[in-house]
């Protein structure tokens, strides 16, 4: 899903430091809510540090390859969602995105405002999402396939959704654009496919770990009810 170097350059930069402050905003908002409900900053801490080097895996270990205007990666944010909360997700994200352009790829660095925002956003869909298509009484661990499917529907969904949007206002709307844009889009969301399956097996591992179920750094969500 990174934006590559020079889809979107010049003065139309900006819009990408807009996006990100309210992305910013929307992870400060999900950030919050932990604290308040879920633990505390202590948790939070712990939590993000753990997503952190999740995604930052994610990004270098797990195959992702060029396809049309962006790149493919497993970048799993329904899974860091269930396991952790919208907060520490989301900061993983952001500061796993960072740490992989400040060690590995600077060159990715002025794109990170757009990067950040394809990243964000849908998260924080992921979290609306949740409190609407899943019971309060009902414990992550014990989601549905078609669940975990349509959390996993939102996150790349929007990261296809995002990556989009970034290449048409960048390079407009010709036809060979069009077309790399379109063969990124088909390959990405093949990621569908997959990631469910992974949530249900991340989520069946988590349900048979006892001693999981008090600590900090899973999100209490995923073994208690709400």
């Amino acid at each position: 899903m990174h934006i590559e170097h020079g889809v979107v350059d010049g003065a139309k930069l900006l819009l990408s430091v807009a996006t990100a402050v309210g992305s910013f905003g929307l992870m400060g908002k999900m950030a919050l809510d932990t604290v308040k409900n879920d633990g505390g900053v202590s948790a939070l801490v712990s939590r993000t540090v753990v997503s952190t080097m999740a995604v930052f895996a994610f990004f270098q270990l797990l195959p992702h390859f060029p396809v049309g205007v962006s790149e493919v990666h497993f970048i799993l944010g329904s899974t860091l969602f269930l396991l952790f909360g919208g907060g520490a997700a989301s900061l993983g994200l952001a500061l796993g995105l960072l740490a992989q352009g400040v060690l590995v790829a600077p060159f990715d660095l002025p794109q990170y405002g757009m990067n950040v925002t394809t990243l964000i956003v849908p998260l924080w869909a992921v979290n609306a999402i949740a409190r609407k298509i899943i019971a309060p009484n009902t414990a992550y661990v014990d989601l549905t396939y078609k669940q975990t499917l349509a959390l996993s529907t939102a996150f790349q969904g929007g990261v296809v959704a995002w990556v989009t949007f970034w290449a048409v206002y960048g390079q407009g709307l010709g036809a060979e654009n069009i077309a790399s844009v379109a063969s990124f889009g088909a390959a990405y969301m093949t990621i569908i496919l997959i990631e469910p399956i992974l949530d249900l097996a991340v989520l069946f591992a988590a349900k048979s770990m006892r001693a999981a179920q008090n600590s900090p750094l899973f999100g209490a969500r995923l073994h208690r009810a709400a």
